[in-house]
């Protein structure tokens, strides 16, 4: 049987305003579902839905209302300080903008360097060999390390966030709208190899995108939100 790699219950993500904190916007309002190990669950909706915001509070990128965020097993809710950094290389997000997940000044190398060196996870052999492994896996030319982001196009970027993302080794994948910026003709190489290191390395991903199409080719269940509600479940 298939593990469960994350299960997400009744989480309630509300946001407060106005004076004395009176208005409350209920961005997610008690959202239940799993991810089993190696699956993909889509996660579809209009804009403004919650969609992007449940993504957000799984990876305790903002912290939940109410609800369990349970990974691995574990309780995730709670979380603070060294324990979310030590998280942080297991469960990952590739955003719906690639330009703005790297940093314009530092060179693509660099880049992809960068969190081994923040959890100190190899040295510096290692890390030249695991960084040329890396950009070999997204099937990019090594002569790409040593340009900046704007000399490369969106759908290289795209693949470096996420040579950059496998350097720690994650299981789970937050994917956010991560083809919508992107020419058409780029769109099906990225969810290809989305699908393709899904099965090398067992990832499990959260897909979030307004496009049903997508979704559906992308996922093993879809869940389908409004205003804050999950209001349809279904099989792909």
């Amino acid at each position: 049987m298939t593990k469960v790699k994350l299960e997400v219950k009744d989480l309630k993500k509300y946001f407060y305003s106005g004076i004395f904190r009176k208005k409350v916007i209920k961005a997610v309002d008690g959202v239940s579902f799993e991810i089993k190990e190696g699956k993909t669950l889509g996660l579809v909706g209009e804009s403004g839905c919650g969609k992007t915001t449940v993504g957000r509070t799984i990876l305790r990128l903002t912290n939940p209302t109410e609800g369990k965020i349970i990974f691995d097993g574990r309780d995730i809710t709670s979380l603070n300080g060294s324990e979310l950094k030590k998280l942080g290389k297991e469960m990952q997000i590739i955003f719906q903008n690639p330009e703005s997940s790297l940093n314009p000044r530092m060179k693509i190398y660099d880049s992809i360097a960068e969190p081994l060196r923040i959890h100190n996870i190899c040295n510096k052999k290692e890390e030249k060999e695991r960084i040329f492994e890396l950009i070999e896996t997204v099937n990019l030319n090594e002569e790409l390390l040593f340009r900046y982001p704007h000399e490369i196009s969106g759908g290289q970027i795209q693949r470096v966030v996420i040579a950059r993302i496998l350097s720690l080794n994650p299981k789970f994948i937050v994917a956010d709208e991560p083809t919508s910026m992107l020419d058409v003709s780029v769109q099906a190489q990225i969810l290809n190899l989305l699908k393709d290191l899904q099965k090398k390395y067992a990832l499990s991903y959260l897909f979030i995108s307004h496009d049903m199409e997508v979704v559906e080719w992308m996922s093993d269940e879809i869940v389908i939100m409004h205003k804050g509600k999950i209001v349809d479940r279904k099989k792909v």
